[in-house]
């Protein structure tokens, strides 16, 4: 009865590393094969969507302590904040011209279009994503690139090898991004550095940074279409 209880242990063992070891050959483990730029490109929308939930949370705590004030102190008047709130919203979604001090980035050829043997087209829409992102994760408080203002549903898209921002083709080179910071000189030395500069030369193109005290961002002047969103009636 022991051998018995022996053998049929030792059987079981036997069938169940058999059992992992067929599961294994038919089920190889999968590989990440993304390049380092993909990596680096995923790596840097992860940490500036991290930063947008740390800035939202902090507005939101911000105007939750006006709301308290309002309502406890009745020398300020809630409908103020409201009016003030809505204005400050206007700013962040890019309804507004503004200007400051500020980074301006400009975009050229890396070639000559003699030596390179054809006209330069504009970047493609994903050195373009990569530069936002690194200037957002870098401390770029609003962008325009061309006469676009670039906001929170803004895409960039290829149309027959031509890059598109806001449904509009963007203008021939030299192409200017402009870039309102408080931490201007700090945008400014990390950019110089910063692998956007590789990612627009494997393309073709070259990058320049200048530091000015007066930069202008035109507003966006489209119509914003609102989603998920319907309007309650009174009643």
């Amino acid at each position: 009865m022991n051998k018995n209880w022996i053998f049929t242990v030792a059987t079981f063992t036997i069938g169940f590393m058999l059992a992992i070891q067929f599961q294994t050959t038919q089920e190889p483990v999968v590989r990440d094969t993304r390049d380092i730029r993909e990596l680096r490109r995923d790596l840097l929308t992860e940490q500036e969507r991290r930063q947008e939930l740390n800035t939202e949370v902090e507005k939101v705590q911000a105007l939750l302590v006006q709301y308290e004030s309002a309502v406890d102190n009745r020398e300020h008047d809630i409908i103020d904040v409201l009016l003030q709130q809505v204005e400050v919203l206007q700013i962040e979604a890019g309804l507004t011209e503004m200007s400051g001090e500020g980074l301006i980035i400009k975009i050229e050829a890396l070639y000559n279009d003699q030596f390179y043997g054809q006209a330069r087209r504009t970047p493609p829409p994903d050195v373009f994503r990569f530069l936002v992102n690194e200037l957002n994760i870098y401390g770029a408080q609003e962008i325009s690139v061309g006469n676009e203002r670039i906001i929170t549903n803004s895409a960039f898209r290829s149309v027959n090898g031509v890059t598109y921002l806001n449904n509009r083709r963007l203008p021939p080179l030299p192409i200017e991004v402009r870039i309102l910071s408080d931490k201007v000189e700090k945008l400014h030395n990390q950019m110089v550095v910063s692998a956007s500069v590789e990612e627009f030369e494997i393309e073709g193109f070259s990058l320049s940074f200048e530091i000015v005290d007066a930069v202008e961002l035109p507003a966006y002047d489209e119509t914003r279409r609102v989603r998920y969103m319907e309007e309650v009636k009174e009643g």
